[in-house]
């Protein structure tokens, strides 16, 4: 039986995927996003002493006290941290949450991903038992994606194709950060980007917020984006608008 390293979990999520959802946030990732909000999720399991080792029978077993909260949408979502670094675990915990007609989304990064085996058939197993992707474009230029997450994001759009080419549906969210992510040309670069899936159900635009400084502080790492503003409701709104219209082809480019 495989145990997932678990950071936390969350039992009335409301902003992870349908509905209410139960969400298990896991322990390790590999990128260094500069508006990170859990800093703390990013030790590898192995580097992290005190993390807690659940199997997936026990995470369903707490779950599942819950259900009756969930709706006809609702169900469960793993995030992080990054959860494809443990995707042995998400699998045998997806696998066992179907069997129990316990719906499932995967709220990732992407940055584990490659076509390379083994990691791709265990991949290609655990979309068969996956409802949802909940995927991010943390940035779509190479090198602006590099300084601001400290991965490259080749492998991640990679993977975007890769789950159009399985009808695996997807939302797609963007975070919207004053003067790095929010230039026009980059956001209609997202929108062409998308604009060629198939299987994109839902796109958001997250205004950057820095409620997570507090965290890094105490972990004693820089903040280098101290300085940047939340947008406003209307530039996040105006943002959303044309991300959407330009991934709709509303908006000639």
């Amino acid at each position: 039986m495989t145990k997932g390293a678990v950071h936390s979990i969350e039992t009335f999520g409301a902003v992870d995927g349908p509905g209410i959802r139960y969400v298990i946030f896991l322990q390790g990732c590999r990128m260094r996003c500069r508006y990170c909000h859990n800093p703390d999720t990013w030790a590898l399991p192995s580097q992290k002493a005190e993390t807690k080792w659940m199997s997936a029978e026990e995470i369903l077993d707490e779950a599942e006290h819950y259900r009756a909260y969930w709706g006809k949408d609702g169900g469960i979502t793993v995030s992080g941290g990054e959860p494809l670094l443990q995707i042995e675990f998400v699998l045998e915990l997806f696998r066992m949450a179907k069997k129990r007609g316990v719906t499932t989304c995967l709220d990732t990064a992407g940055q584990p991903f490659t076509r390379e085996e083994p990691f791709f058939s265990v991949f290609r197993e655990l979309m068969k038992v996956t409802d949802l992707v909940m995927l991010d474009i943390k940035h779509i230029d190479p090198e602006r994606h590099k300084w601001l997450t400290g991965q490259p994001g080749d492998n991640i759009l990679d993977m975007f194709h890769c789950l159009d080419e399985w009808h695996v549906p997807i939302w797609v969210r963007h975070v919207l950060v004053p003067g790095i992510t929010d230039n026009p040309d980059y956001l209609k670069r997202t929108g062409i980007f998308l604009r060629d899936l198939h299987n994109v159900q839902k796109i958001e635009v997250l205004p950057y917020h820095t409620m997570g400084i507090a965290k890094w502080d105490k972990l004693g790492i820089p903040y280098t984006l101290r300085d940047v503003r939340t947008p406003s409701a209307v530039e996040a709104e105006k943002a959303q608008t044309l991300l959407q219209d330009v991934a709709q082809g509303k908006t000639a480019v």
